[in-house]
């Protein structure tokens, strides 16, 4: 995939789920191994940057004419797993909710109605043929989402300062920034189960319960032996280096949980107040110049 530009995207945070081979069916598992061993596999920010630059014709092209043959690969205890990218699928399902994410002045300027209606019928007559479809990505901006913290623990929490200097493969210099958590996903869904069973008991439904719910849902699609990687992205060439060192909000959210299990009201409300305070910061870079 030739680079569109050197710009880093700095928005976008993931959770991704990393599938076996053997989760395949042929011949895309034939597929994937032969993917695998390629050495000139492109970046999120690749992914990202022709996004963008779809955006900059006119008319802009809202979702990707082809699906996306990419894919994030890992070596899991010498088991090789895949996270297709699935571009495509994941463009139509983001174009749902950016009638909430954007002001309508500003959406129709950046993808006028016609458009935007002809990726809906697009995707209508897609979901016809492709009904059990699901990415193996789910995509956040400006944040990561508190029920992803949910997923992981301080434990798998992995930090890298790096340089945030533009530059070599995949973008960066060699030493680019990163914080991540990676899990099993034997422990992503057990989380899940012991954090909405806590939830139920303890607070009335609403947002935080749906999401884990939905979230909860999403892992059960995949196969038992994935691996669940909660990734901040973008969103580490943005934030200065002591926040993100300073950044333990799997912590927080298993904190507050597990007070509310005590039935330690203050205790939850503590560390529920941390969590604000540190990505209400981070929402507010959004509009800023």
């Amino acid at each position: 995939m030739p680079k569109v530009s050197s710009v880093v995207v700095p928005y976008a945070t993931y959770l991704r789920v990393y599938e076996p081979l053997a989760a395949f069916p042929e011949p895309e598992r034939s597929q994937w191994a032969r993917y695998a061993r390629r050495p000139d596999r492109p970046s999120y920010q690749d992914e990202l940057r022709r996004s963008l630059a779809d955006l900059v014709p006119t008319p802009p092209v809202a979702v990707p004419v082809h699906e996306s043959r990419d894919a994030f690969v890992l070596d899991v205890d010498g088991v090789v797993c895949v996270c297709p990218w699935r571009t495509r699928l994941r463009g139509w399902q983001a174009l749902d909710d950016l009638a909430e994410e954007l002001p309508a002045v500003v959406l129709d300027a950046v993808l006028p109605p016609v458009v935007r209606r002809q990726a809906a019928q697009d995707y209508e007559r897609w979901l016809a043929h492709n009904p059990d479809a699901r990415p193996w990505i789910r995509t956040a901006t400006w944040q990561v989402p508190l029920n992803w913290f949910v997923l992981v623990s301080d434990e798998e929490r992995e930090y890298v300062k790096g340089t945030g200097e533009p530059g070599g493969a995949g973008g960066f210099g060699d030493e680019a920034p990163l914080l991540r958590y990676r899990t099993p996903m034997v422990q992503a869904r057990r989380r899940v189960a012991r954090a909405l069973r806590t939830l139920r008991e303890t607070i009335d439904e609403g947002p935080l319960i749906d999401g884990l719910v939905d979230v909860g849902r999403w892992l059960e699609e995949f196969h038992p032996r994935s691996l669940v990687e909660l990734d901040y992205g973008g969103l580490v060439h943005v934030l200065p280096a002591d926040d993100l060192q300073d950044d333990h909000s799997a912590a927080d959210v298993a904190e507050g949980i597990e007070a509310l299990r005590r039935g330690d009201g203050a205790g939850a409300g503590e560390a529920y107040a941390r969590l604000v305070e540190r990505w209400r910061a981070v929402r507010d870079l959004r509009s800023a110049n």
